[in-house]
This record gives structure tokens, C-alpha cells and sequence, in this order.
């Protein structure tokens, strides 16, 4: 009874102990599941309090910064019709100015300008737009409107026309540091004029300026200097349809009028023509019209409609496509490379056609020639004729008055009329012997040497007629002629542009 009694008794404790050990464990349970809420509760609210103290901040920052502009270009503080003053409060105010190009739309030649699109920066400083950055949370202000601090009288020398963009905003911008530093920038479109030497046109390159100068500050009010690190920037994409941008010229161009010397600043841009274009345009066509009238001097003589048609076409070609490249070209006073090579293959075309003409001619004067010859012939004949038919009379009336001569056996026939005059007019007495017709007046067969040959002479002789030995040496002189033509224009212009292109 007392084994079992206590074995009752250990067993009562025993689940008493786990009903304590599963109380404890769940109680442990809610109190980790409350500390997790609690957690997040806490960072659920610290974020809220970072936002808004942020959002407190960045609303103390725009109030912050709106009270400083109207502090500092208040009408109280400020006033923008006064220029800033120079280094040490004296001198003349010192504006940097750098450029970026960012398209060259057209280079005109007719009209000697060009287009070009640029951002323009301008940056000066003015003591009296300095201001406390907030120990450099406020690093510069941004102004959109150009009307609210003072601007440099700057204006373009060369322009003829310009716009600023304004779509979708005014492509524009006034940043204020806290030094008191001011950059100005913009987007502008130009069209500036542009005075070009075409001498050695197609071959040529040309010098485009761009002028910017003060207006009416003299140098001792105000100096514009370029940037000391990239006064100019070129946009990589940069593409010009028939011209190469090769590099560009930062100078300085002060000018002295009646009422002062002002501060000017220029940059030379100098655009290469590709010559490619031309190359095909002009050049090839011109050629190929010049070789074109050549082929006349193939044709038979004879074929006069053929001729004339192929020599009066190619000319009429020929000076359409002179009048077409002066047409997109200026007048000018001076000879152009372009119209050495178009005059003189019009030239060429117009020998061919004058060839043509010298042909025509030779032609008929040989036609008449051999009708003049044909006559002398018959003439003669018809002379010979009569004369041995009065030599048959004479001598038959001879015979029949009887007082005719012994005639040999064999009587020769009469001499011919040629053989008759050259025995005539043959001398019956040498020069050389002194009057005595001896063998020794003769000269020696053996020291006598054979004529040279013309080799030119002997080729000709191969075609009868004038006409169609005109056409035979046309056919080697043209082409000739054209070909050293093309090398001395090629070396004379070529070598005048490397000149150019590197100056001693």
C-alpha cells in the first residue's frame, strides 16, 4: 500500500511539472511574438520620422534657397544695371567664354555663309551675388530668366541671322555660386557670313569665322578672355555633307573704333572640301564628253550628218554642264580651278568639231584635185592626139611634093609631149666641167649615200587623201594633248593645296 501510495504521488508531481513546463512555453512564445510587433512598430516609426524630417529638410532647403535669391537680386540689394567689379574691387569685369558646337547645318557658296548651332557658356563673377551654401548642402542656385541679374553686352560681328530655341522651354539657364560666380549658358542658331577664296575650287579649304565682341562696354569696363580647358568643343557626331571640319583657331580680335576699343574674341573653323563629290559630279562627266568627241575622228570622212551631229551634241553638253557648275558658284572676279578644267575641255570639243570642219574641206579640195588631174590627162591625150596627127599631114604632103628625106628602115615613133619640154629645157652644156659635157663631171656613184627615211613621212604616205591623213594624226594628238594637260593641272593643283594644307 505505502509502494503504491508513493508511486501515486510521483506520478501527480510528474504531470504537475509538465502542465508548469507547458505553461512556461507558451507564456515564452507571446512575449517573443509581442517583441517582434514591437520591433517593427519601432522602425515603422523611426522611417516615418526620417521622411518626414527629410521632407522637413528639403522644404527648409527650396524656402532656404528662395530666401537667399530674393535676399540676394532683391531690388533692395541688387541692381543688374550696374556691371560687377573687376579683381579687387578696380579694372574692368573679366568674362570666360567657351563654346560647344553642336551641328553645322549648310556652307553656302553662292551665297559665302554658313549655319551652325551652338551652346554658348558665359561665366563671371559678382561679389555681390556671393551667399552661405548651408556648409555645402547648397552648391549653386538656378535662375531661368536672364532678366534678373546682369548680362554682358556680347553680339556676333558676322551674323546674319539667329533665334534662340524656346520649344519646350528657353533652351537656357543662369547658375549663382556661393563665391558669387555666375555661368551662363544657351542654345543658339547662327548664320554667319563667310568670305571664301575659290581659287582652287574643288580643291580647296576654306576659313569660316565666328566674331563675338562687346557692344558697348570698352575694355575698361569689360574683357572677355576664352576658358583656359576646352574654349571649344566639337560634338562626335559631327557631320558635314561635303565638307570636313579639320580643326579650329581660338584668337583674340580687339577692335578700335571712334568711341573706344572693346574686347573681341574669334574662332576660325577650317572646313576641307571632299573632293569625291566633285570628283563624280564634275570631273568624270567632263572627261568622259571630251573622249565622246573623239570618236568622230573614227568615222569615215564621207559620213557628214554622223559627224557634225556626234561633235555639235557633245558640245552643246559640254556647255550645259559649264553653265550648270557656275551656277552654284558665285561670280567672281578670278579664275577658279574648276573653270581651267571646264575650258579646256570645252575646248577640245570644239577642236573636234573645227576638225571636223578642216576635214570637210581637205576632203573637197582633194575631190577637186583629182577632177583638175583627170582633165589634164584627157587634155593631154587629147593634145598628143592632135599633134601626131599633124605630123602624119606634114609628112604625108611631103611624100607627095617629093622632097622627102632617106628614112631609116625603122623610124621612131614621136616623143611625148613631157619628154619633149624636159628635153627643151634640159642643158646641153655641165657647169661643173666648164662647158665640156665629159664623163668626169659626173659625180661618183660609190660616195653617193641613200636619203633618209621619214618614218612619220613614210606613214602618212600610206593614206592618199589630206582628209584622212587629218583624222589619222587628230587621233594621236588629241588624246596626247588632253593627257598632258591632265598632268599639269593635277601637279599644279595638288601641290598648291599641300602648300596650303602645311605653311612654311
Amino acid at each position: 500500500m505505502g509502494g503504491e501510495a508513493t508511486m501515486g504521488v510521483a506520478r501527480s508531481v510528474g504531470v504537475i511539472r509538465g502542465v508548469g513546463v507547458i505553461r512556461s512555453g507558451s507564456v515564452l512564445r507571446g512575449e517573443a511574438m509581442a517583441a517582434g510587433v514591437g520591433v517593427r512598430r519601432l522602425l515603422i516609426l523611426v522611417f516615418t520620422l526620417l521622411a518626414t524630417f527629410c521632407e522637413i529638410t528639403s522644404a527648409n532647403f527650396r524656402a532656404r534657397e528662395k530666401q537667399i535669391i530674393d535676399e540676394i537680386i532683391g531690388p533692395a540689394n541688387y541692381d543688374k544695371r550696374i556691371r560687377p567689379a573687376g579683381a579687387n574691387d578696380t579694372g574692368p569685369a573679366i568674362v570666360h567664354i567657351n563654346i560647344m558646337i553642336r551641328n553645322v547645318q549648310t556652307i553656302s557658296d553662292v551665297k559665302m555663309e554658313y549655319s551652325i548651332q551652338i551652346t554658348f557658356r558665359e561665366q563671371w563673377n559678382d561679389h555681390r551675388l556671393t551667399f552661405d551654401n548651408m556648409q555645402g548642402r547648397i552648391q549653386y542656385l538656378t535662375l531661368t530668366e536672364t532678366d534678373m541679374v546682369w548680362m554682358p553686352d556680347l553680339f556676333f560681328k558676322n551674323e546674319k541671322e539667329g533665334h534662340f530655341h524656346k520649344i519646350i522651354l528657353p533652351n537656357l539657364y543662369i547658375r549663382i555660386y556661393p563665391n558669387g560666380g555666375v555661368l551662363y549658358s544657351i542654345r543658339i542658331s547662327l548664320t554667319l557670313s563667310c568670305p571664301m577664296d575659290l581659287k582652287l575650287f574643288p580643291l580647296d579649304r576654306q576659313q569660316c569665322q565666328l566674331l563675338m565682341a562687346s557692344y558697348g562696354w570698352t575694355t575698361e569696363d569689360l574683357v572677355f578672355l576664352w576658358k583656359d580647358v576646352d574654349p571649344v568643343q566639337v560634338t562626335k557626331n559631327l557631320h558635314l555633307p561635303r565638307f570636313t571640319l579639320e580643326k579650329f583657331i581660338t584668337d583674340y580680335c580687339n577692335s578700335k573704333t571712334n568711341t573706344g576699343e572693346y574686347s573681341c574674341l574669334l574662332v576660325a573653323l577650317i572646313f576641307k572640301r571632299e573632293f569625291s563629290y566633285y570628283l563624280i559630279q564634275y570631273y568624270i562627266p567632263c572627261c568622259m564628253l571630251v573622249i565622246v568627241s573623239w570618236v568622230s575622228f573614227w568615222l569615215d570622212q564621207n559620213a557628214v550628218p554622223a559627224r557634225v551631229a556626234l561633235g555639235v551634241t557633245t558640245l552643246l553638253t559640254m556647255s550645259t554642264q559649264t553653265s550648270s557648275i557656275n551656277q552654284s558658284l558665285p561670280p567672281v572676279s578670278y579664275t577658279k580651278a574648276i573653270d581651267v578644267w571646264t575650258g579646256v575641255c570645252l575646248t577640245f570639243v570644239f577642236g573636234a568639231l573645227l576638225e571636223f570642219a578642216l576635214v570637210n574641206y581637205a576632203s573637197r579640195s582633194d575631190k577637186h584635185r583629182e577632177k583638175m588631174k583627170e582633165k589634164m590627162k584627157e587634155q593631154k591625150k587629147q593634145w598628143e592626139a592632135e599633134h601626131a596627127a599633124a605630123l602624119e599631114a606634114v609628112m604625108h604632103e611631103q611624100a607627095e611634093d617629093g622632097h622627102t628625106f632617106a628614112m631609116p628602115s625603122s623610124a621612131p615613133r614621136p616623143r611625148r609631149l613631157m619628154d619633149l619640154l624636159i628635153a627643151k629645157t634640159k642643158p646641153l652644156v655641165s657647169r661643173h666641167n666648164g662647158g665640156m659635157g665629159t664623163e668626169k663631171g659626173r659625180p661618183c656613184e660609190i660616195h653617193l649615200q641613200p636619203p633618209r627615211k621619214n618614218c612619220c613621212k613614210t606613214w602618212l604616205s600610206k593614206f592618199p587623201t589630206r582628209s584622212k591623213r587629218i583624222d589619222v594624226i587628230s587621233r594621236i594628238t588629241f588624246p596626247l594633248v588632253f593627257a598632258f594637260f591632265n598632268m599639269a593641272y593635277w601637279s599644279t593643283y595638288l601641290f598648291t593645296e599641300e602648300e596650303e594644307e602645311n605653311p612654311k
